[in-house]
């Protein structure tokens, strides 16, 4: 399980090297309101694009952790039943 999880990160970082691609919209909006000054847009819209990225990640990880707990409740039982014979 662990090599799975080393092997799931490698390709991970290996993926990022895409990540500073913007659609051509936003990167056109985001550079004319900096060159004019107006720095607190472009701040928005990259916290607004890192929010919506976040949260695929954090449903796959309480989607985890809930069947994590799920399978370990699942087991226990199943261990207490056989020892309750």
């Amino acid at each position: 399980m662990k090599k799975h999880i080393i092997l799931f990160l490698l390709i991970l970082a290996g993926s990022l090297h895409e990540v500073a691609a913007q659609c051509a919209m936003c990167r056109s909006t985001l550079e004319n309101n900096f060159s004019n000054g107006q720095a607190g847009i472009a701040a928005g819209i990259n916290t607004g694009i890192l929010y919506l990225l976040c949260m695929p990640y954090l449903a796959v990880g309480i989607l985890g952790y809930l069947w994590y707990k799920s399978s370990r409740n699942a087991r226990k039982e199943l261990t207490d039943s056989i020892a309750a014979g």
